[in-house]
């Protein structure tokens, strides 16, 4: 009996020996470039409406920020999984929502901001276009959120401007 509780304990404690020695892969500071946007947020329109709630956490051995939308309008959730794609050298965005819309955005932190967009398209008139958005890192610690949709020849739309704050 002796035997066997020293050889569960050895085992054990290579176990947590082996856990503390392993790195954390997506411990580098391109991985945290993003981290601003890490929270509980309240969003809130230009005109100070509620646009809905927000709540940003890192998964996956902190590799991966995934976002959990709800918005003020009933019926409409949406999740993203954001993360640095270390091969192509860029952070990436795959959202989806409940009517079964998605968005692939691509890109990287200039600044205070994080910017990325979506591949070109073309709409039903021939033009090129595609959706850019900007999250900024503001100074009194909220984060606003800038979706535009850019297309030739014609005026930027804005699809959402949001601005959060914690809620935490």
């Amino acid at each position: 009996m002796k035997k066997l509780i020293t050889l569960i304990a050895a085992l054990v404690f290579s176990l947590v020996m082996v856990a503390q020695n392993t790195p954390c892969v997506c411990c580098t500071d391109k991985h945290s470039e993003f981290d601003f946007w890490i929270g509980t947020w309240e969003v809130t329109n230009p005109d100070g409406t509620k646009a809905g709630e927000n709540v940003i956490e890192k998964v996956q051995d902190k590799c991966v920020l995934q976002e959990n939308w709800t918005s003020a309008s009933p019926g409409y959730t949406g999740t993203s999984n954001n993360f640095y794609n270390y091969k192509a050298k860029q952070w990436e965005q795959i959202w989806v929502d409940n009517k079964g819309q998605s968005l692939h955005l691509k890109g990287n932190k200039v600044g205070n901001q994080m910017i990325m967009r979506t591949d070109d398209e073309t709409n039903s008139e021939g033009k090129t276009f595609f959706h850019r958005v900007t999250w900024t890192d503001n100074k009194d610690g909220t984060v606003r959120q800038l979706w535009e949709t850019i297309t030739e020849g014609s005026e930027t739309v804005i699809a959402f401007d949001g601005l959060y704050k914690r809620k935490d």
